[in-house]
């Protein structure tokens, strides 16, 4: 401590001879016109010395400020706010003045540096073609969404129209909590049985009906796939009076679509044509009327090559400089891909002029594409020619193209180094981005598994056993579904809400029962899941939900004491899981709450917090909850002072616990994706540990214990041509057991790669993050006006 509070003290040294003071004396003009101040002053040798020495020993116990504190102070001091207008001109700089003072940067984190590569590359698409068509293809929990937004954000600002973000609906109030969260995004996201807009706040915005879903209050809306999906005919065409018709007859700035690998074609037997689902259908209709078109999946390769020229189709759409016209070849996926896998090259210029020319390559640094370009007399921004190689009156160019088209370098032939794929697919690798040390390489220790199975009181095998109730349950479930079939054909999704709701918890089922048979409030999930259904249950469908509630009430549930089991008996090493800290993730909010306060009132001594949708957090203590918000959560355990989280994917994203330890799920989503991002939240720079643990909770006989026992084998051993495993899991892989593994083994069985991604993704990131030291700013009150502009009633 200092021998004072708020004195100043120091020593003034001039050719004349050295003087020391010390007092409380503030260097303000009020200071010293209207307040009380004492100075002391000594110009004796012995009273220099003394202040001399109580700095140098003051001095001597001062600590470096960190690095990060020295440069934000350095960015303050030359702080200087700018007008949006400033970047029209010379867009190049927006990203970071727009970026440099959002949560992520003030709460000390950052864009990672792919994440500021896409938003880069997004740019520059946008100068070069005048419109973006990108394919972000990098694999599952890497980042996806913010990069995106990040872009979205840029577009907003530099006001290239409204943007439309559609992604599966269980994901609608995760990205809208991320965007803000994270970007500091006000985005609006559009509820598909309430007709209306939801704020960042969750208030519900007042609408009038189906049609204000083209007047978003907010320049970027969230609006479900699913309905999408549902507002689509059988000819291609948006229902009548739908919000699809409604969306289709706007223009957009941008156009985002995630989990797009479910926009895809098919084969019917006996025909050679791909016939398109009713998402792609909707893509290949909306990408004529946005400027931006940005799709994202992990894996854009489902079950073969055809999948990811589905969505390429999509983008060429009014974009011809992405696969070329009708006549070109990279519209036909069984023309090329010998060239991009290296089982054919090149012979002559002649084999591959249409190659080049259809479309053609912007110039960029290219020396050879713009004497191409020169010499056929073609513009900067024109991509297709029906031009030869004699048309070029110059023989040495001739000759340069020729031998570029037909020579390898580093073992690749010039379509493998220069084509489409590589020009609109962003695609980076974890295992790359670990070998260049920009994530973690930190292993992840599953439990249960095959070698290493659960207590034998708990576990039978990998699975917990289940009680006669529950087996009732599930017996109800299947009756109930029966039933519901008998009056709506398609009752496939019915049973599966009711079955992931059993599957994670007893409190989520007989909560899930009880609203469809009109005892509570259907929630938020149930309803969006329901997407425009509605549903009023009838007589017999009421008693066997009926029998679902009565066979689970009061019921002990297994997983409670599996969590427990986890937290306080297992040892990994010589500490409890508890005392490593641990975060346990539900992808139900009921599950999670009642997982949360069961936890707190079994150790009332211990805070337990839940981390959830917007105002639905809380900090429990004693089985008393408080409300509390969510960045309060985050700085309690960056402080250590709280060891146990219980969280909802909902609220996952941006959720930071790298001085956790470990992690249980207490169910499985079907979906490896929010698997990775759950493993994320620990596995991240910071972790103390050098290894993680993960526990999976499923229930013995159940189809969560299917997909487990398949996907615990293959969580860690994952490559193919582009992602790793699927982004999603089809509810139709799982009602066959040999199905699912032969779906997951086409996925995981090693293949030969596109090397020409790994070398040009691992090479083209932006290192050094001088966004985070941006001293241009624009002003925050700016951004949020233009954030907060309602989309136009002019289409």
């Amino acid at each position: 401590m200092a021998p004072f509070l708020h004195g100043k003290a120091g020593v003034i040294t001039s050719p004349d001879g050295a003087i020391s003071f010390m007092g409380s004396i503030n260097e303000t003009r009020a200071a010293w016109a209207h307040n009380y101040e004492l100075v002391w002053e000594d110009t004796s040798p012995e009273g220099v010395a003394w202040v001399q020495a109580e700095f140098d020993e003051l001095w001597a116990q001062g600590k470096p400020l960190p690095d990060a504190v020295v440069k934000e102070i350095g960015r303050l001091a030359n702080r200087r706010e700018v007008e949006i207008v400033a970047f029209h001109d010379d867009p190049v700089g927006i990203a970071p003045a727009a970026l440099a003072e959002t949560p992520i940067y003030r709460d000390g984190e950052a864009l990672q540096p792919w994440q500021r590569a896409f938003v880069v590359q997004f740019m520059r698409h946008r100068e070069t073609y005048g419109r973006a068509r990108m394919l972000l293809a990098d694999e599952v929990g890497v980042g996806k969404t913010l990069s995106l937004a990040a872009s979205a954000l840029v577009s907003v600002l530099l006001g290239d129209g409204p943007v439309l973000i559609l992604v599966p609906s269980t994901l609608l109030e995760q990205w809208q909590i991320e965007l803000l969260d994270r970007l500091g995004m006000p985005v609006a996201r559009w509820h598909s049985t309430r007709k209306c807009w939801i704020d960042p706040s969750g208030r519900m915005i007042k609408s009038g009906g189906v049609q204000d879903i083209a007047r978003c209050p907010y320049a970027v809306g969230l609006v479900s796939t699913g309905l999408i999906v549902h507002g689509i005919d059988r000819h291609g065409q948006p229902k009548h009076g739908t919000e699809t018709e409604h969306l289709l007859r706007r223009r957009f700035g941008m156009v985002i679509l995630d989990e797009a690998h479910k926009a895809r074609g098919s084969e019917p037997m006996g025909s050679n044509e791909r016939t398109p689902n009713n998402l792609l259908k909707f893509l290949l209709r909306i990408a004529p009327q946005t400027r931006h078109l940005l799709l994202s999946m992990a894996t854009p390769i489902q079950t073969s090559e055809s999948d990811l020229w589905d969505l390429l189709h999509g983008l060429n759409q009014d974009a011809e400089f992405v696969l070329g016209n009708a006549f070109s070849q990279w519209q036909r996926p069984d023309r090329v891909l010998p060239f991009l896998k290296g089982e054919r090259k090149v012979a002559d210029l002649r084999e591959g002029w249409q190659l080049l020319t259809n479309p053609l390559p912007p110039t960029g640094s290219d020396d050879l594409l713009a004497d191409i370009r020169a010499m056929l007399d073609m513009g900067e921004r024109e991509w297709i020619t029906n031009r030869y190689p004699s048309d070029m009156d110059n023989r040495v160019v001739t000759l340069k193209a020729e031998m570029e088209l037909t020579a390898e370098r580093g073992g690749l032939g010039y379509f493998q180094r220069d084509n489409p794929l590589l020009r609109h697919v962003v695609l980076r690798k974890r295992r790359d981005l670990e070998r260049l040390g920009l994530l973690p390489s930190l292993p992840v220790d599953i439990h249960p598994t095959n070698d290493l199975p659960g207590p034998s009181h708990l576990f039978d095998g990998l699975s917990l056993y289940t009680s006669s109730g529950f087996d009732a349950a599930l017996e109800a479930v299947d009756a109930f579904t029966k039933a519901y079939a008998r009056r709506d054909k398609p009752a496939g999704f019915m049973k599966n809400l009711l079955l992931q709701r059993l599957c994670s918890s007893q409190a989520a089922a007989i909560a899930t029962a009880k609203a469809l048979i009109g005892d509570e409030e259907l929630d938020d999930d149930i309803q969006e899941a329901l997407e425009e259904r509605t549903f009023d249950a009838r007589a017999e469908e009421r008693r066997h939900l009926r029998a679902v509630v009565a066979a689970l009430t009061d019921r002990p549930d297994p997983k409670l004491r599996a969590v427990q089991y986890f937290l306080d008996e297992h040892r990994s090493g010589p500490r409890s899981w508890r005392k490593m800290g641990c975060i346990v993730f539900s992808q139900y909010y009921e599950t999670a709450s009642w997982i949360a306060q069961a936890l707190s009132a079994a150790a009332s001594d211990k805070a337990v917090a839940l981390y959830a949708g917007a105002g639905r957090s809380r900090l429990i203590v004693g089985g008393v909850a408080t409300s509390i918000e969510r960045n309060q959560i985050k700085k309690l355990v960056a402080e250590r002072d709280i060891r146990l989280v219980v969280a909802t994917d909902a609220a996952c994203e941006g959720l930071n616990l790298q001085t956790l330890g470990t992690l249980i799920n207490v169910d499985l989503p079907w979906n490896p994706a929010r698997l990775e991002q759950r493993i994320g939240r620990i596995k991240r720079f910071g972790q103390t540990r050098d290894r993680v643990d993960m526990a999976n909770l499923t229930y013995a006989g159940t189809v969560d214990e299917k997909v487990y026992r398949v996907l615990s084998e293959r969580l860690r051993k994952s490559s193919d041509v582009f992602g790793t495993l699927p982004e999603t899991i089809d509810a139709d892989w799982i009602d066959d057991i040999e199905t699912l593994e032969e779906r997951l083994r086409a996925f995981t069985v090693p293949r030969r790669r596109f090397d020409a991604f790994e070398l040009k993704y691992s090479t083209d990131l932006i290192s050094q993050d001088d966004w985070a030291t941006a001293s241009e700013v624009i002003a925050r009150s700016d951004i949020e006006t233009l954030l907060g502009t309602a989309w136009t009633t002019r289409p």
